[in-house]
């Protein structure tokens, strides 16, 4: 199943994509006024995705699907491709940091360059989103505590990245990254390990790797997650990026204005955003 969240005629909600049409689940179920509250609500969510669609998928303007995580929560250097392009040292612990809500677009949305920096760059992930609550998980365990999963794209400002040795400038520009353009729930991607992701800037192919490259896969960074902090519905957690992206290149690529990126990962979707500068 394919979930969304979506603004149609000035209101916003959320529901399933069936084929074209887009089934309008938040209008039917009381109480839950965001996917975010719904997942709480998987079994009733599940029956009600069964009406005939209220909305061609065309005329709704898709929103992140998680539009109030209380987490968002990103893994640093956990492709080895891409601990390899960057030289540093191979982290015996997951590398977290944070993003906030307004730093994500949609699918189709404009992602904005900063006036303040030209050292924008692309980095593809596979995202999950936590459908049980839970403390100190296990690894056998942490995949029943996943909802499902979107595509993502961290798209980082370099060189505030670098300011100090907290990443959290360089990640929280605003609109500067993107999350979508649905979440497929777990049950129809058991194995997350097993996805291929691709990510293309301007038709070309500048990321390429398998989910089983991971340094730290979905199980551990649940299980170690889940030690520092109480899991919660909704949390979102973006697993890191591959090798390929533009801060490695000689000479670097950077994303600009008029540029169109994309994500793409087996199983999950195409999430696709063009590039403007800040005005």
């Amino acid at each position: 199943m394919k979930l969304i969240s979506f603004e149609h005629g000035g209101r916003e909600s959320y529901g399933a994509v069936v084929d074209d049409g887009v089934v309008d689940i938040g209008k039917r179920l009381d109480g839950h006024p965001t996917l975010r509250s719904a997942l709480c609500a998987m079994e009733t969510l599940q029956a009600a995705a069964d009406n005939a669609p209220d909305h061609a998928l065309a005329d709704v303007t898709l929103l992140p699907p998680i539009t109030d995580a209380y987490r968002i929560v990103c893994v640093g250097l956990n492709y080895r491709t891409h601990i390899e392009e960057t030289g540093r040292e191979t982290p015996a612990h997951p590398i977290l940091f944070t993003r906030y809500a307004d730093s994500h677009v949609a699918h189709g949305q404009p992602m904005i360059r900063p006036r303040a920096s030209e050292h924008y760059d692309f980095e593809g992930e596979l995202a999950f989103i936590v459908g049980k609550a839970g403390r100190h998980v296990s690894q056998a365990d942490a995949l029943s505590h996943v909802a499902g999963y979107a595509c993502y794209n961290d798209g980082s400002v370099r060189d505030f990245q670098r300011h100090t040795s907290q990443f959290t400038p360089g990640k929280n520009f605003h609109h500067s990254g993107a999350f979508g353009p649905w979440l497929v729930t777990a049950d129809e991607l058991p194995d997350p390990g097993a996805m291929v992701l691709e990510t293309r800037l301007n038709g070309e192919i500048v990321q390429h790797a398998e989910t089983s490259d991971l340094l730290f896969g979905v199980p551990e960074l649940i299980e170690y997650m889940s030690k520092v902090w109480p899991l919660r519905v909704g949390d979102v957690i973006a697993t890191g990026t591959t090798g390929g992206v533009g801060a490695a290149r000689k000479p670097p690529l950077w994303m600009k204005g008029g540029d169109q990126i994309e994500v793409e990962i087996s199983g999950v979707g195409l999430l696709a955003n063009p590039v403007i500068d800040e005005d």
